[in-house]
């Protein structure tokens, strides 16, 4: 879903960076920055454990029913290098142990065959093949038998390019064909060209080259290849062996065809592609990729008949966004979700159901003030599995497609958190993830809609041997009188006084809602004795369009009194708090909030983090690349509005700037370029304000590298803890 990504992380992109603060005395991570943390009776976490804690991943489930294979992605303790790998479970003998399969060294995207067979894409070398050098980024498809011992058979290359590494597939769901994807050439008429990529490169010098008519130049992470997008083909499955050059869904005139990334960018997957019952056409999301693609987030879903000719367009008459299609498993529906507003990339996602016969559609989700990000059909077609954010939870919803009746379904005892990765099975059962802010993500199996069991212990032993947190959902009036909901986390049985963090999600149509994060996370932070609130402010998820809504051309406006009121009413709530000794942090959206914090609320904090913050409007509105995001929430582009932007632009602030703050940023980050922090840091100098600047050469809006990961960690530790420790730290304009 396109939701977020303008500057939250998440569903894609919905959630946030998650921060770790601390570690426990015995632990050298931090730097010297640990804090007592009275009534901890285990160690407290630290941020080589969030950085190393395994992460579990989708599972794919065998046609019959009977297995499950799931990927847990493995951080090695002392060089922080990342491996994955893949488990076989029984869903017939819960007591039966998960077996570890060998598929190899790289291996990825491992899934069911409807043959029963395993299918899975990695760089791995034959036998025959070890003195051939290896080609970064060439990966194939491998096909193998999985016994039930976990044996793996007769395992092979099955789609091979020679040369043209393969970004992910699908395989029909009759099992005669395969659909493949990678970023090539539209004039190519094959799956990979020899010059693909190199329009924008004329030469002689090294200079790229593009023209007004290209559309992104950049996008979230890289520099773009003009006439190169993201593009789909698919093949026939004879004996084991693919045959022909393959159909590309786009058509292969590239006059009359489509020219447009599937999956999408930057962050659209395997969600963006669904074959038909039948196996005879294939439906995909694409984004039209011209000189209007930076302001336009009218995605729409195609489908292509497999003849090579140009595919149908099915949602036409939405120039807003469309995405997830998800044909029945009888072939008579098509349903996918689909936003109302063109230009704006948070409006709601409403279940859309058409008739794939008659062409009607009708939406099924329209009276439920919610918006759903994932779909999963049930075997015999009757109903629809959806997922919803939900104040702080993000529960499964029932669809009955027949009445349309939604039903919000009760999976887990106590709070749903953060369901996910749903699949349905025979027999009324679900497969499916789920976390929470105290634990990463597991797999459970549900039978009969009732509550469920775990299927995995990736890492809820592991952390079960560490200091627990508590949190506490609490809610009071915010602006205009609405109700807002927050939370607190902190150490369990941790006495007072507690130093105080001011958690800002990003989003800004975001949520710190109950879930697990590998970046921003609020129970390492609490596990090193800070008392870590978060607010849901007016633009904020799972509360109803009108509140995201809200925050529309009043960034600086409501979000903030409902921050000060939230922080009071946390205080309020536990008086163990220490407000005296509080700090704010935030990211992306969240960083704006630090500066414009503090210019407009600066003399309540002890210190401030930002991360990928956004400084001057104006400069900023001329340097991203997604275009329709400004424009929506600043009514129109700068030269529309200029008062706007400068009416809630931070620099315009700087003279009443007095906290001290530390500035992280990623030279790769494109949404919000690291030239914004640069120049946050630079007010901060002039001002002789306490600061520090700490840059990624090669992160993007995320901080994604292990290492990486856990410099971030220890520089933010340190940073809290010189102004927050139980000394005086009145250093301001020491420096």
């Amino acid at each position: 879903m396109i939701k977020n990504i303008g500057f939250a992380p998440g569903l894609a992109f919905a959630a946030a960076f998650c921060a770790t603060l601390y570690a426990h005395p015995a632990i050298a991570d931090n730097h010297g920055a640990q804090r007592d943390a009275p009534g901890a009776v285990n160690a407290p976490m630290s941020a080589r454990d969030l950085v190393t804690m395994p992460r579990l991943g989708a599972p794919s489930v065998s046609p019959d029913g009977h297995h499950v294979i799931y990927q847990v992605t493995e951080t090695d303790p002392t060089t922080l290098e990342r491996t994955p790998a893949f488990y076989l479970r029984s869903l017939d003998d819960l007591e039966m142990p998960a077996i570890r399969l060998n598929l190899g060294e790289g291996a990825g995207s491992v899934t069911y065959g409807p043959d029963g067979a395993i299918y899975w894409l990695t760089d791995r070398r034959t036998p025959a093949e070890d003195d051939i050098e290896k080609v970064e980024g060439y990966s194939r498809v491998w096909r193998g038998e999985v016994a039930a011992d976990g044996v793996i058979r007769g395992a092979l290359p099955f789609a091979d390019f020679h040369g043209e590494g393969i970004d992910g597939f699908h395989i029909a769901p009759t099992g005669d064909k395969i659909a493949v994807w990678a970023a090539i050439a539209r004039d190519c008429p094959r799956f990979g060209c020899e010059d693909d990529g190199k329009k924008h490169l004329p030469g002689p010098g090294d200079g790229r080259l593009y023209d007004g008519s290209d559309g992104f130049i950049r996008h979230w992470d890289h520099w773009t290849s003009p006439g190169t997008t993201n593009r789909v083909f698919v093949f026939d499955m004879e004996n084991g062996e693919l045959v022909g050059d393959g159909v590309p869904l786009d058509g292969q005139d590239p006059e009359t065809g489509l020219t447009a990334n599937t999956p999408t960018m930057p962050f659209g997957g395997g969600e963006d592609i669904a074959w038909a019952a039948d196996g005879q056409s294939v439906f995909f999301t694409a984004r039209v990729a011209d000189a209007s693609e930076p302001t336009s987030t009218d995605l729409d879903i195609y489908r292509s008949d497999l003849s090579g000719r140009a595919p149908i367009e099915l949602t036409a008459a939405n120039t807003a966004y469309d995405s997830l299609p998800s044909p029945s498993p009888d072939g008579k529906y098509l349903a996918y979700v689909a936003m109302a507003r063109p230009g704006y990339e948070a409006d709601r996602l409403v279940v859309q159901l058409r008739d794939l016969a008659t062409g009607e559609t009708r939406a099924l989700t329209q009276d439920i003030d919610r918006s759903f990000g994932s779909l999963a059909w049930t075997p015999d077609s009757r109903f629809i599995v959806a997922t919803a954010q939900d104040v702080l939870d993000t529960p499964a919803f029932r669809i009955d497609v027949q009445s349309g009746a939604v039903e919000k379904l009760d999976l887990m005892a106590g709070n749903e958190a953060h369901i996910g990765n749903i699949s349905t099975l025979a027999g009324n059962r679900l497969i499916f993830t789920r976390d929470s802010i105290g634990t990463p993500s597991e797999l459970y199996l549900s039978k009969g809609w009732k509550q469920a069991k775990p299927l995995t212990d990736v890492a809820m032993s592991r952390m079960g041997e560490m200091a627990s947190t508590k949190t506490t959902r609490f809610s009071f009036a915010g602006a205009g009188g609405d109700t807002v909901y927050g939370q607190i986390t902190k150490l369990e049985n941790q006495q007072g006084p507690i130093p105080a963090i001011l958690y800002i999600h990003g989003g800004p149509q975001g949520s710190f809602n109950d879930g697990w994060s590998s970046r921003w996370n609020p129970r390492v932070l609490a596990s090193q004795g800070y008392a870590v609130i978060s607010v849901d402010f007016h633009g904020s998820t799972g509360y109803g369009q009108e509140f995201t809504d809200a925050i529309n051309q009043d960034w600086g406006g409501k979000p903030l009194e409902d921050l000060k009121l939230g922080l009071a009413a946390a205080l309020a709530k536990d008086p163990q708090i220490d407000g005296d000794r509080a700090c704010a942090m935030g990211a992306s959206y969240g960083g704006y909030m630090v500066n414009w914090i503090a210019g407009n609320w600066p003399d309540r904090f002890k210190c401030l983090v930002q991360h990928d913050g956004l400084f001057d409007m104006r400069s900023f509105y001329f340097s991203t690349e997604e275009l329709w995001f400004p424009r929506w929430d600043f009514g129109g582009s700068y030269a529309e509005n200029p008062e706007l932007y400068e009416k809630w632009n931070p620099v315009n602030h700087v003279d009443k700037w007095q906290t001290p703050m530390l500035v992280v940023t990623g030279e790769k980050d494109f949404r919000v370029p690291y030239t914004q922090g640069i120049q946050s840091f630079t007010a901060l100098q002039e001002r002789g304000i306490p600061s520090q600047l700490l840059v990624f050469p090669e992160e993007n809006h995320w901080v994604l590298g292990a290492k990486n990961s856990l410099q971030w960690h220890q520089t933010v530790f340190a940073w809290l803890n010189r102004w927050l420790g139980e000394e005086d730290s009145s250093e301001a304009g020491s420096e």
